[in-house]
């Protein structure tokens, strides 16, 4: 059975790299895989799909919900271990209950928890405007991001908190301590 953990946090808050840095370190065990990234490779084939997905990732947009859930089950049925780090999902109700049917419906995939990577909007500011990797870390982007973040945040949280499901990490602190108390979240729930 796949054991999934699924990490939400603001842009800049650093969900990625401290998913990326656990999976180094448990790589026999534990493999991750970023909602974004998954994405930007598809965009980068230059396939049709990728060609639609660039259309809205460009503009700080959420792909649709059909392109993103069948993007992120194919990573999941397919993945080399049993265990499964997924940044940046979800990004919206509607992506939360559309994954919530795809659990409910799939008995070989468990969500044994999801992880919020906590920071404050100007921290995740000064990172995003700081790191200038692409289209997507433009002030207005930026902000397109960060509003289509905080917009579902609460019923989002409040679903998964209504299933216990839901940990809260300061963000804020070194990348060490942040990892560190999420790598040992993670072996509890395991």
């Amino acid at each position: 059975m796949k054991k999934l953990f699924l990490i939400i946090g603001a842009p800049g808050s650093g969900k990625t790299t401290d998913a990326e840095i656990i999976a180094e370190r448990n790589s026999d065990d534990i493999v991750h895989y970023s909602t974004g990234d998954l994405l930007r490779a598809e965009v980068a084939s230059k396939s049709e799909r990728g060609k639609r997905i660039d259309s809205f990732i460009s503009h700080g947009l959420i792909v649709p919900i059909e392109i993103a859930i069948e993007t992120i089950t194919s990573a999941i049925k397919a993945a080399p271990s049993d265990v499964i780090l997924f940044d940046g999902y979800p990004r919206s109700c509607e992506q939360m209950d559309e994954l919530n049917k795809f659990l409910e419906s799939d008995s070989d995939v468990e969500l044994l928890s999801v992880i919020e990577v906590v920071v404050s909007e100007e921290v995740a500011r000064e990172r995003v405007l700081g790191r200038s990797r692409g289209s997507d870390d433009k002030e207005e982007v930026f902000n397109n991001r960060m509003s289509l973040y905080t917009e579902p945040l609460a019923d989002i949280q409040s679903f998964y908190e209504s299933k216990n499901l839901l940990k809260k990490i300061d963000g804020e602190r070194t990348i060490d301590a942040i990892v560190d108390e999420m790598e040992l979240y993670l072996e509890s729930k395991i």
